[in-house]
């Protein structure tokens, strides 16, 4: 190890090799425009329950001072210590360092050529990408993915808020994924994925002794 485990409890280190051995290699979010403090604490908080280590934040009209905003926020829950976001400024810089990471990306959009949300195989390596909370994804950001999904509703309102509809998605994923086996592993030192995100997390947790 390159940290020294000496600066947290036992307990504690253990507590975060369950953390790193449950984070997702392959599985991402990506926020276009989005503002609001509120709804980013909340996908943030589902991030991290369902074990995502990084998202990527584009922000091409609207100002990216509300990520700021938000570590005090109750609604992140101080999830924003345990999962590391990239802010991008540019759409083509964003998607090029997604790809490097991630084989597919797939927007929320409403077309004609757009699948179900439980058609996708999101047990797979896969960005997901969320609108504004107004305008939605850009033309750009349309442009850029390699299609788009829906969830299915029943009611007469067929628009989510962001957080909930990230939610929604994000534990459907987690659902195939458990049904994979990549939920509940042991953590392994020679797998540098994970090794690399417990010295991280050793950094970033308190001295508790």
């Amino acid at each position: 190890m390159a940290v020294d485990v000496s600066l947290i409890t036992e307990a504690r280190a253990e507590k975060l090799k369950v953390l790193a051995a449950n984070r997702q290699q392959g599985l991402t979010v990506i926020l276009e425009n989005i503002y609001d403090p509120h709804n980013l604490g909340a996908v943030l908080r589902t991030c991290d329950s369902v074990g995502i280590a990084e998202v990527y934040a584009l922000y091409t009209i609207e100002s990216p001072e509300a990520l700021k905003k938000i570590s005090g926020h109750k609604s992140s829950s101080g999830s924003k210590k345990w999962v590391d976001v990239h802010i991008f400024e540019e759409a083509d810089a964003c998607f090029t360092a997604v790809r490097k990471k991630y084989d597919k990306i797939y927007g929320t959009h409403l077309g004609a050529d757009s699948v179900g949300l439980y058609d996708l195989e999101l047990d797979k390596s896969v960005a997901l990408l969320f609108g504004n909370e107004h305008r939605g994804m850009s033309e750009e950001a349309l442009s850029l993915v390699d299609g788009n999904f829906i969830i299915p509703q029943s009611g007469l309102t067929k628009s989510l808020n962001i957080s909930v509809a990230c939610a929604v998605t994000l534990y459907e994923a987690k659902r195939q994924r458990i049904e994979a086996g990549m939920y509940g592993g042991d953590f392994d030192e020679s797998n540098s994925y994970q090794v690399e995100l417990f010295e991280k997390y050793v950094v970033k947790s308190r001295p508790l002794r």
